[in-house]
């Protein structure tokens, strides 16, 4: 089956991951025609094996100056509670949350007091020093404890409720199979004229014609340019690979500070299989790139002897992931400072850098792209203002509109939301 004729967008999202979802569902609220198009499982690769901590900045003044990558993050936990506690849109009220805020810790070595020290700049979320008789049992051989307001969510649970919330207008596609472009006569580079789905349920076909393409697919970026005839070089990939714990273990959500460095960062997933589990990232994960995972877990339990040296961890049974973060190139392959995105003309090609930019990049694809069509109707459910210009319109719900072929998006496969990577992880080591 063809539909007769081209369903026309706003703007098509390809990529279900933080970057895509979150971006999807302010298009949505503000008025835009748009549908999301996901070839894996929604949050697959860097998204849900991300810690879920939602930095305001701490991580990147470590050595006493409010870096660019601080100020970015600075407003984040403030803007992520109010949507987490409903007060703000979207609505991740649904979304688990792991823990209210982290902790910093440091060792007694000079070195590690330093860093500490560092932490203290002025940010607007600042670290507080918290007295010993409430030190959490795990931080009882650190030299000093101090609480961040950098509140832990569950990566799982945050994707599933977007998608819930835009279901139907997120479509399972075969990037290889089920895609096709045309492309404008008048534009040599980056232009668009129609994306060609298929079903990979049935083979239903659907014709979309959108006014913009917007690539937050991560990594799926670089293939995604090349078929759409874009110049590469545009993206960088910096791996880390991570150490996972299972076992008796207490819940830790934080940060170990040596230096101008988080030595080891440590979140907490509890009741796998009535088991805790640590996600173990930081300067550790930076080490493993390119170790094998015995050597690895090896590197890391030395480490954590060190770091948290109240903890037993004689009964403990351990794996690695590895995760290749995608971002925007930049000299050196250092870590870019903000979110990125770049229009080549009607495709937007964006990285949000960090899980936490991800609302930010949102707002700035949608001053990119302009107004959506039909903005003035009267039946708009809300108003936007455009920041760059203070201009203002009316948003319009896109649920029933005539446009939509409602069956066949009804019938079209969903993706699933991707399972964490310790669910999926076959050898667990227990004398590494």
């Amino acid at each position: 089956m063809t539909l007769a004729g081209p369903v026309k967008l706003d703007a098509v999202i390809f990529g279900g991951g933080a970057a895509g979802l979150w971006l999807l569902d302010d298009l949505r609220r503000f008025g835009y025609r748009a549908l999301l198009l996901e070839c894996a499982a929604l949050g697959a690769g860097q998204t849900i094996a991300s810690q879920g901590i939602i930095h305001g900045g701490l991580k990147y003044s470590l050595g006493g100056l409010l870096t660019e990558s601080a100020e970015a993050v600075a407003k984040m936990p403030e803007l992520w509670r109010r949507c987490l506690e409903g007060r703000d849109q979207p609505d991740l009220s649904d979304t688990r949350i792991r823990a209210d805020a982290c902790h910093i810790w440091r060792t007694r070595s000079l070195r590690s007091w330093l860093g500490f020290s560092g932490a203290k700049v002025s940010l607007r979320v600042r670290p507080q020093k918290i007295e010993k008789t409430v030190w959490p049992a795990a931080l009882r051989g650190a030299s000093s404890v101090m609480r961040i307001e950098e509140p832990v969510i569950d990566p799982a649970s945050f994707l599933h409720g977007l998608f819930q919330a835009n279901r139907s207008r997120v479509l399972r596609i075969d990037e290889q199979t089920g895609l096709e472009f045309t492309f404008k006569k008048t534009k040599k580079n980056g232009g668009v004229d129609t994306v060609l789905m298929r079903s990979p349920a049935n083979g239903t076909r659907m014709v979309l014609r959108p006014r913009h393409v917007i690539l937050a697919a991560g990594q799926g970026n670089e293939d995604l340019r090349r078929r759409l005839n874009l110049p590469g070089g545009t993206m960088q990939r910096r791996g880390v690979q991570m150490v996972v714990a299972r076992g008796k273990l207490p819940a830790v959500f934080g940060h170990c500070v040596d230096g101008a460095r988080t030595r080891v960062t440590i979140t907490t997933i509890d009741n796998f299989h009535g088991e805790t589990v640590w996600q173990i990232g930081g300067k550790v994960s930076e080490d493993g790139v390119n170790m094998g995972p015995t050597e690895l877990i090896r590197h890391a339990i030395k480490e954590l002897h060190h770091t948290l040296p109240a903890v037993d961890l004689s009964a403990v049974e351990w794996t690695t992931y590895k995760i290749d973060k995608a971002e925007a190139a930049t000299p050196g392959k250092r870590r870019p400072d903000h979110e990125h995105a770049a229009i080549d003309g009607n495709i937007v090609t964006a990285w949000p850098t960090k899980l936490v930019l991800a609302p930010v990049l949102a707002r700035r694809i949608v001053d990119m792209i302009g107004k959506p069509a039909g903005h003035n109707v009267s039946h708009g459910s809300g108003v936007w203002l455009r920041e760059s210009s203070g201009e203002t319109w009316t948003s319009a719900a896109d649920d029933h509109d005539p446009d939509y072929p409602d069956q066949v998006l009804a019938e079209w496969p969903r993706p699933r939301v991707a399972a964490p990577p310790w669910e999926l992880a076959t050898k667990w080591y227990t004398n590494p």
